[in-house]
Parts: structure tokens; C-alpha cells; sequence
């Protein structure tokens, strides 16, 4: 009986030193708990931020003053001329698109001369654009498409445009915006990285973010927030190396906060 009763009190010991190591990892786990909610909930507050609380119209009014000139780069005479320019430009610099149209658009400009040509004649005028070989075909088919629907004009409908080959929703908001003066906000890879980074939006495509962008921002600021935000992601808001400490905006922006924060 006394052997049975010194094992009780070592058992006794035992237990409260397993209850009380217990207690002492649940403390630490918890901490390291909270610790980690407090970031995530620190992150997701500036996330959340985005259209709700943000001054839209402030951002856009400061990016005006910086850039008051900003238009579409792009040079055309004529919605097709835009259009053709716009299919050209995808994944090759305005720079190098307006280099090759200056030349192009002297011999071609209509619907029906780029009809006539083969995909070879088209090619050999804008292979220095890349991706040539699918353009070609984008531009011919296009071409024809518009001759056989809407007698070589472009039409000035969304619906419309985005149902030509190689026209997609990005192509056809240049064109409404810039030739036509409809309200629209094309997406391209500057306008869905700048207004992502700074939180006007919090979306992960272009498409959603332009449909989010049209909630965002009052609509007859559309078209020329298009462009301010292109002239910003070209100019500061680049995709390596951001000039954030010389951006006007940095204070209003997700981006520079997350930069902040991690400092």
C-alpha cells in the first residue's frame, strides 16, 4: 500500500507539470495567434480601403495636374486607322506602332485596301511590331468583316467591336474613347497595375478591373482616367522600380503603405 501511494504522488507531480507545459505552449500559440491576426487584419485594411474609402476624384485631380497633357500616343486619322493601330500596339510600344503606321497607313488606311491584301503583304509591312503573323490575320479578318457587316466603317458599339477578330473589350474601349468620345475605360497592363497599387480597385484581371473602375470612378471621367493612369504607369508607377518617393499620390496609396509597413 505505501508503493501504491509514492506512484499516486509522482503521478500527482507529473500531471501538473504536463498541465502546466501545456498551458505555457497554449499562452505562446495564442500569442503567436494573435500576432499574425493583427498583421492580417493591418494588410487587410489597407486592401480594403480601395473604392470605398478613398477619394477617387483627389487621385485623378493630382494626376491631372501631373500630367495635363495626357492623350491617347497612338497617331491615326480615322477610327479604322485607331483600330489597326490598337491591334499593332499589343505587347510593342506606341513608339515603335507609330514608326510603322506612319509608313503603313500612306499606302493602306480602309477597311477594303487591307481586305485586298494577303496575310504575307500585311506581315512584311509590320513585322517589326511582333507577333506579326497573328496580326496579320487579326487585321485581314477584321478588314474583311468590316466590308461584309458595316460597309468598311467601324462601328461604334461595344457589342459590335468586340465580336471582330483580335477586338477585345481593351481594343474596343481605345477606339469608343478616342475616336468615337464614348465613355469608356480600356484596361491595359499600365491602367490594371497603377489602379490595382494604389486601391482605387482590388481586382485580378483586367476585366474585372475595368468593370470595378466604371463603379470607382464617376463616368465622365473615364475616358481621360484612362489615360492619366497609362501616362502614370509609363512614367512613375512603373512595373520594376516605382519612383514612389517623388509620387504625388504616395500618401493615397496601398502600395507605398505595404512598402511602408514592412520597413
Amino acid at each position: 500500500m505505501k508503493k501504491i501511494k509514492k506512484v499516486s504522488k509522482v503521478s500527482k507531480k507529473s500531471t501538473k507539470k504536463d498541465e502546466k507545459e501545456k498551458k505555457a505552449k497554449k499562452s505562446s500559440s495564442s500569442k503567436v495567434t494573435q500576432k499574425q491576426s493583427k498583421e492580417v487584419k493591418s494588410k487587410s485594411k489597407i486592401k480594403n480601403e480601395s473604392a470605398n474609402e478613398k477619394d477617387v476624384n483627389k487621385i485623378l485631380d493630382e494626376l491631372e495636374k501631373l500630367y495635363p497633357d495626357a492623350k491617347c500616343e497612338l497617331n491615326y486619322g480615322t477610327a479604322f486607322e485607331l483600330l489597326i493601330a490598337t491591334i499593332l500596339s499589343a505587347q510593342c510600344t506606341d513608339v515603335r506602332v507609330n514608326k510603322v503606321t506612319s509608313e503603313l497607313f500612306k499606302k493602306y488606311n480602309t477597311a477594303r485596301d487591307f481586305a485586298n491584301l494577303s496575310i504575307e503583304e500585311i506581315s512584311k509591312e509590320i513585322k517589326s511590331c511582333g507577333l506579326y503573323k497573328s496580326k496579320s490575320q487579326k487585321i485581314k479578318d477584321t478588314s474583311e468583316q468590316l466590308c461584309e457587316l458595316y460597309d468598311g466603317e467601324v462601328p461604334d458599339s461595344l457589342e459590335k467591336l468586340i465580336k471582330l477578330p483580335g477586338v477585345g473589350r481593351k481594343t474596343a474601349g481605345v477606339v469608343l474613347s478616342n475616336a468615337f468620345n464614348h465613355p469608356a475605360i480600356a484596361v491595359d497592363t499600365h491602367v490594371f497595375r497603377v489602379s490595382n497599387r494604389i486601391g482605387i480597385v482590388d481586382e485580378p484581371n483586367p476585366q474585372k478591373t475595368e468593370f470595378a473602375l466604371m463603379e470607382a470612378i464617376p463616368k465622365e471621367r473615364w475616358s481621360h482616367s484612362h489615360h492619366v493612369l497609362i501616362f502614370h504607369g509609363r512614367r512613375m508607377c512603373k512595373a520594376r522600380n516605382p519612383e514612389c518617393a517623388s509620387c504625388p499620390i504616395k500618401e493615397d496609396c496601398n502600395y507605398y503603405k505595404e512598402l511602408n509597413e514592412t520597413k
